[in-house]
């Protein structure tokens, strides 16, 4: 059986990493729950991030998505490698419209160099109707 906790340096490594990202904490993008090879994390909802209609906005929606599949992929690879997008590609399903959204994101298949990962984006645990739903192929480079 596969082992669902991260260990407490790669978890370290992962929350620290996330508390880098300058946008994620512009946008107020938090962690919800980290796991090797699933993440999820949250997006409260915030007028300011919305669009014309009062959704929020599609380039939010995809950012959280985007680093979930991000620290996803980052959470299988070794201390050290670091994760960029390669490419994704996502569907957006019906408007963005609740108080918090929920990104999971779960690794499809781990290679060396290429991960692909999809993720689920949610208005909350409440609602589990889908938002967005993405897949993402990831690149592991060395960390800086």
């Amino acid at each position: 059986m596969p082992d669902t906790t991260l260990s407490p340096a790669q978890e370290a490594r992962l929350r620290d990493s996330i508390g880098r990202q300058t946008l994620l904490t512009t946008l107020g993008i938090g962690i919800a729950s980290l796991a090797p090879g699933r993440v999820v994390l949250e997006l409260p909802f915030r007028a300011d991030l919305c669009q014309q209609n009062g959704f929020v906005h599609a380039g939010a929606i995809t950012t959280l998505a985007d680093s979930a599949c991000g620290y996803a992929a980052m959470s299988l690879q070794p201390p050290d490698r670091d994760i960029l997008t390669v490419e994704f590609k996502v569907n957006l399903m019906s408007p963005a419209v609740g108080q918090r959204f929920l990104a999971t994101a779960t690794v499809v298949r781990s290679g060396r160099t290429l991960t692909v990962c999809t993720a689920e984006v949610t208005a909350g645990a409440e609602d589990t109707r889908p938002v967005a739903l993405m897949q993402a192929t990831l690149m592991a480079v060395p960390s800086a």
